[in-house]
């Protein structure tokens, strides 16, 4: 992906902002509006200081002359206050519907990412930048609307008013304005903006292994690599601190420098209209009025200072989910995908060509098979040999690069993604559960389905058991990916879900391969239940639990050496299927069959 330009931030910004211009447009106004009156404050300041210059303490009429500047400098006090509290009113339903759009649509985006990026992806590092992203967003604009718009309405206020009062007093306020602005527009381009972006890239590496070295806790714990994981985290702890030690100290520096700056201008600014007062061109009033000119436009340069360098830390936090919003992913629907409709569950694969992108040879080339409707079909064979590909490409998790994949005469590329993997039901070989209720995890394919329609599913799967004995019964909550659970239960949660979903197609993804007699026993039983009616195909490690399969496919390197029912197989002499059933029953090889 090429770095990420203004020109993204801008249309990215647009984007959301887009969606509301009137709200825009009003808080926009309602800004501009209160700097201009905030702007007239030394104007004010001024008169009502050249009204009070003649008289005597004492004299009578000295209120009666004063008074309206008076009243006027406390009109227009609460006048900005009320414009510019007034447009925040607007300001923050505008600022929230933003920051929910935005996450919202990260989530859906990135939910959407192909299997291969979420594989090659931290969930920790993306959790990181999109929670990252939101709120930076909320700076970012939070910056232009608060303080950069109303500084430069300010600005321009002060120097046609400083302008209006002496042409060398304007002249001193936009030298002293305009390098002040520019240098300090150089300095966040090219000394800030380059140490946040790596400080942020660190931030995201920090966090991502933090969440990976949590998440594998049970593996620490298991090993006793507390220390060991301990001091692998404070390595990219202290990378990080390096990192933004040296941002933060860029910020401290280029701030000193701004102040500086401010004080040169006041010295000019201040300056110029004493010597023009001692020349008899300025009032008192005058230099009154010049010097909380300088005030103002003071206190507004130097947070916008502050703030430009903090909204090029914004850009920053923000790249990563620009990126993912200008990401096209390879896994679309095509433009006009229609839902699948499933009867039979028949399935085709008609002369399919499929090569991973990371890999020059194919690994499918004019694959042809039919699995007949409601067929039990097993695919064994060595590992990498393609029968996670061959699944993974019925769900469309992978594009092919040529011939067809049909189900019930329906091109899988040509319908939506969502109501094919809906007519789906996968069992893996490690469920991964929700950290939700043992209900809600049951009903996930179905989360209209009654509590009778989840007891009877629990039943089905051999589940109803453990579950009722435990405290909660369904309510209990199983943790992190059912980490409260055991192996076995899980799997039956899991067979319970496919039960409940009644998909017309099952795959299994050997659901007893890691599990212990007793537990296989019942997930067996389950899953003749599950198998009932539908087109299975199941992934085989242990050829011991396929022998009734309708037919199995022996695959070699993405091609399907041998095919036909277990009896078939084992009764040909020197066939590959003997081979792997004969090392798997002398224990020369354990459960999964591995590469020779």
């Amino acid at each position: 992906m090429k770095k990420i330009t203004y020109k993204d931030v801008w249309n990215f910004t647009w984007h959301y902002w887009s969606r509301d211009t009137f709200k825009m447009v009003v808080v926009f106004v309602g800004m501009g509006a209160a700097a201009a009156i905030d702007s007239l404050f030394p104007l004010v300041t001024g008169k009502l200081i050249d009204a009070l210059h003649g008289f005597e303490i004492g004299v009578d009429d000295a209120w009666s002359t004063v008074w309206p500047y008076f009243l006027l400098l406390t009109f227009v006090g609460f006048t900005y206050q009320s414009v510019r509290n007034g447009s925040l009113f607007i300001w923050n339903r505008f600022a929230v519907r933003c920051l929910y759009d935005i996450e919202n649509e990260a989530f859906q985006k990135v939910q959407r990412f192909s299997s291969d990026w979420h594989t090659n992806t931290f969930a920790g590092a993306t959790v990181r930048k999109i929670s990252r992203a939101k709120w930076a967003f909320d700076q970012f604009e939070d910056i232009l609307f608060m303080n950069v718009f109303p500084s430069f309405v300010i600005m321009a206020s002060v120097l046609t008013y400083t302008s209006m009062k002496s042409p060398w007093l304007g002249l001193a306020t936009l030298i002293s304005g305009g390098l002040y602005l520019w240098i300090n527009a150089y300095m966040v381009l090219r000394i800030n903006r380059p140490k946040f972006e790596v400080s942020a890239k660190r931030d995201t590496v920090l966090n991502a292994q933090l969440a990976d070295i949590i998440t594998g806790n049970t593996v620490v714990k298991a090993f006793g690599t507390e220390h060991r994981e301990e001091r692998r985290f404070r390595n990219y702890l202290q990378r990080w601190r390096l990192r933004a030690l040296h941002s933060w100290d860029a910020f401290i520096l280029t701030d000193l420098i701004r102040r500086y700056l401010s004080e040169a201008m006041a010295t000019i600014m201040v300056g110029t209209a004493i010597y023009l007062w001692t020349q008899g061109s300025l009032t008192p009033g005058d230099v009154v009025f010049a010097l909380t000119s300088f005030m103002l436009l003071s206190h507004y340069l130097r947070a916008l200072g502050d703030n430009m360098a903090n909204l090029q830390k914004a850009i920053s936090d923000m790249e990563d989910t620009i990126i993912f919003w200008k990401r096209t992913d390879e896994m679309e629907d095509a433009p006009h995908a229609k839902p699948i409709t499933v009867t039979k569950g028949e399935i085709v694969f008609d002369n399919v060509k499929f090569t991973y992108k990371n890999k020059k040879q194919s690994l499918f080339e004019n694959l042809n098979v039919t699995i007949r409707s409601g067929e039990k079909v097993a695919l064994v064979g060595y590992s990498g040999s393609g029968k996670s590909s061959f699944i993974k490409l019925i769900q469309r998790l992978y594009d092919i690069d040529g011939g067809q994949i049909t189900i019930d005469g329906q091109n899988v590329a040509d319908v939506t993604q969502s109501s094919l993997r809906q007519h789906i039901a996968l069992v893996p070989q490690e469920p991964i559960l929700f950290h939700r209720s043992i209900a809600a995890n049951i009903a996930y394919a179905r989360p209209s389905a009654s509590m009778e329609e989840i007891r009877a599913a629990a039943a089905q799967a051999y589940a109803d058991t453990f579950i009722e004995s435990l405290p909660d019964g369904y309510d209990t909550m199983v943790g992190e990916r059912g980490i409260k659970l055991s192996g076995g239960e899980r799997q039956r949660i899991a067979i319970a879900r496919a039960i409940l979903a009644d998909a017309p197609i099952l795959i299994l993804d050997e659901a007893t391969s890691s599990l212990d007699s007793v537990s296989e026993h019942y997930i067996q039983m389950a899953l003749e239940n599950l198998m009932k009616g539908r087109t299975t195909v199941t992934i085989a490690h242990r050829l011991s639990t396929i022998q009734n399969a309708d037919r199995i496919l022996v695959f070699s390197k993405g091609v399907i050496v041998e095919e036909g029912t277990h009896n078939d197989l084992i009764g040909r002499e020197g066939s590959a299927y003997k081979k792997l059933y004969d090392m798997q029953a002398m224990e020369l090889v354990g459960g999964e069959i591995l590469a020779p």
